[in-house]
């Protein structure tokens, strides 16, 4: 089965690019993660809400500061993609 090089470039880049706008909430969830783990194992507090909660509102904190720049790289893809659309079309 042969497939067209050009449609395997766009499967990588959709690939790159959610791999991108996926890592300022997953990057502020292990940070946080990491601070709250550090402070229960000091404190012996095990209750899970106590590690949810933070890292919630970090993951949301981070989708609002990242929003626009997420939202310029869909974009950009987007527009990547319907620009190819007439050569990937047979």
């Amino acid at each position: 089965m042969n497939v067209d090089p050009s449609l395997l470039a766009v499967g990588r880049e959709a690939l790159l690019v959610a791999l991108l706008v996926s890592a300022p909430p997953l990057v502020a969830a292990l940070l946080v993660g990491l601070v709250v783990g550090a402070l229960q194992a000091a404190t012996q507090i095990q209750d899970p809400g106590v590690g949810v909660v933070p890292r919630l509102c970090a993951v949301l904190g981070a989708v609002a500061i990242a929003a626009p720049w997420i939202g310029a790289h869909v974009v950009r893809f987007a527009r990547a993609c319907l620009e190819r659309l007439p050569e990937l079309a047979p």
